[in-house]
């Protein structure tokens, strides 16, 4: 819900960094690779209780990973780009939540699991719209800069990062905001999956001309 709203505070300062960049002749994969393996090094910090440093190594990521967009543009995005990115985002994200399970299995497994589990309708509502979107031209209003084009929701990245950073500021807390947060991501995906429904009926019905 956030994400069209910060994208025009966030996109000038990585235009410029990635600018630098595309001069070194780094290119947008390599940011995106580093970005994934500096995130996933918070699976092992969240399990030891190292939540101070899990939320540098996770802010590291997703500042990477807006980066990674605003090279690509430079340089000129890719299928396979765009494909790597939002492959490592999901498996990011899943681990994140992973790693919170794996601190306290007694206490936050049950919320983890609830949370994966919300996690996947949104992302199958996200990748399932994609595919259909393509096929059938159907025009983004927001989100410009993704690669693939999706269905907004209540809960979308912006809401995720920062669950992600309460997480880490708040651990004990984490049961009470994963379960508040699924519900929300329950609640989007909901949504995706009837809005997508009728928009793609609709988009049926005038390719046959009816």
């Amino acid at each position: 819900m956030l994400d069209k709203w910060l994208a025009p505070l966030t996109q000038p300062p990585l235009k410029r960094l990635a600018s630098r960049l595309v001069h070194r002749g780094i290119t947008a994969d390599q940011i995106t690779i580093t970005g994934f393996v500096l995130g996933m090094l918070a699976i092992p910090l969240l399990s030891q209780g190292y939540y101070f440093l899990a939320l540098l190594t996770i802010v590291t990521n997703r500042i990477l990973d807006g980066l990674d967009g605003a090279l690509a543009r430079m340089t000129g995005a890719s299928d396979a780009g765009g494909f790597l990115d939002i492959t490592l985002d999901f498996i990011f994200y899943s681990g994140i939540v992973l790693g919170f399970a794996l601190a306290s299995p007694q206490n936050n497994a049950i919320a983890a699991c609830t949370l994966i589990f919300s996690f996947m309708g949104t992302g199958a509502s996200f990748l399932a719209y994609a595919v259909m979107a393509e096929k059938y031209q159907l025009k983004p209003p927001h989100h410009q800069n993704k690669s693939l084009y999706y269905m907004g929701g209540v809960a979308e990245g912006t809401e995720t990062i920062a669950l992600f950073v309460l997480f880490c500021l708040l651990p004990e807390y984490f049961a009470q905001l994963a379960y508040g947060f699924s519900a929300i991501c329950l609640w989007t995906a909901a949504l995706r999956i009837w809005g997508g429904y009728c928009a793609i009926v609709q988009a049926e019905k005038q390719a046959r001309g009816t």
